[in-house]
């Protein structure tokens, strides 16, 4: 089969590979019905993660069960699945925490770009949807393999409480769907950091109230205005910059709380400032599976639309324009399908 490969910075190319195959009894292979391109991915492909030798990319991904090993009991060929970018057993002492990107067997799942998937400790990482979804259903499930299930994430490790103040820092699919997690946890006020129009534009219609478009200690000036000086009660840090945090960190009230699934790069906190500003600080890689079956459950029943997010689909073929158009900040998100 042909699949999605990164050879170096900006050299995306789409070559065969390997077919999959079972090669442990609690394998499944599944049929990609839709992929996409994460803008975690854009860290190697910008050369900020260095890329040793060609890799393999993709971690989003939902399908039809094609093949199952001897020891899969919880799913069968021919269930539309939705699994995470960790594979987890669900079953270990930090997944029945409700950590499973932390599971002591833990596996990443980074080769979804391509037409056929192996997912390992299937019966731990895989969630079925109640029945076959429509066409148009699948962006919205899709975006529950990774980026809504880290918006919902960052809401809740900020601890985001009905009538409270959110404010999101980043603006790209985590950010948006950031707002739709503190939406539906019943935020009243919601502050949308963004300078992208477009963006603005989704980050209301998620339920954003206000719009802030200054950055660093302008951005932190502007939350303290809009909230009588005191900062938010909650604020999630969607991008992983040393800015962004601080911009979370100095936004955020007295006693208020932090969650950050931005993955970090060059991110150093002053032991000082962090002691005196009384704020919790909790994230990390998102912990999808936790998530998933009531998402699945929103998103079946249409009380959320994550799959807005993706704003530019192509035919898997083209995924290298994918890239370049989230490089170029054309896409919020490229959708793929094989």
């Amino acid at each position: 089969m042909r699949g999605a490969v990164l050879y170096g910075p900006r050299d995306l190319r789409f070559e065969e590979r390997d077919t999959p195959t079972i090669i442990e009894p609690t394998d499944a292979i599944i049929r990609i019905s839709a992929t996409c391109v994460c803008g975690s991915d854009l860290w190697p492909y910008r050369g900020i993660n260095p890329v040793t030798q060609p890799t393999p990319m993709g971690h989003e991904y939902c399908g039809i069960v094609e093949e199952v090993g001897s020891a899969v009991t919880s799913i069968k060929p021919g269930q539309f699945v939705i699994g995470s970018f960790f594979a987890s057993d669900n079953t270990c002492p930090n997944c029945q925490a409700g950590y499973q990107s932390s599971c002591q067997h833990a596996e990443l799942v980074g080769t979804a770009q391509a037409p056929l998937l192996r997912v390992p400790l299937a019966d731990g990482t895989l969630v079925a949807t109640p029945d076959v979804p429509s066409g148009d259903m699948i962006p919205s499930l899709l975006a529950l393999s990774d980026v809504m299930g880290t918006g919902w994430f960052a809401a809740d490790a900020a601890n985001v409480k009905p009538g409270s103040t959110v404010a999101v820092v980043g603006d790209g699919a985590v950010g948006l769907l950031g707002v739709v997690s503190a939406k539906q946890m019943g935020a009243a006020r919601i502050i949308a950091m963004s300078r992208h129009e477009s963006r603005q534009k989704l980050a209301r219609e998620f339920g954003a109230t206000d719009i802030v478009t200054e950055r660093g200690d302008e951005g932190v000036a502007r939350i303290k205005e809009l909230t009588d000086g005191i900062g938010a009660d909650s604020v999630l840090e969607c991008v992983g910059t040393q800015e962004s945090m601080m911009q979370a960190i100095r936004s955020t009230r007295p006693g208020g709380f932090v969650g950050y699934v931005g993955v970090p790069h060059e991110v150093e906190l002053g032991g000082e400032e962090l002691f005196y500003s009384h704020v919790h600080l909790h994230g990390g890689p998102a912990p999808v599976r936790r998530f998933l079956p009531e998402l699945i459950d929103l998103a079946w029943n249409g009380k959320i639309n994550p799959g807005k997010v993706f704003d530019l689909t192509l035919p898997l073929d083209q995924v290298a324009e994918g890239y370049r158009a989230m490089d170029e900040r054309r896409a919020i998100k490229a959708l793929l399908r094989p």
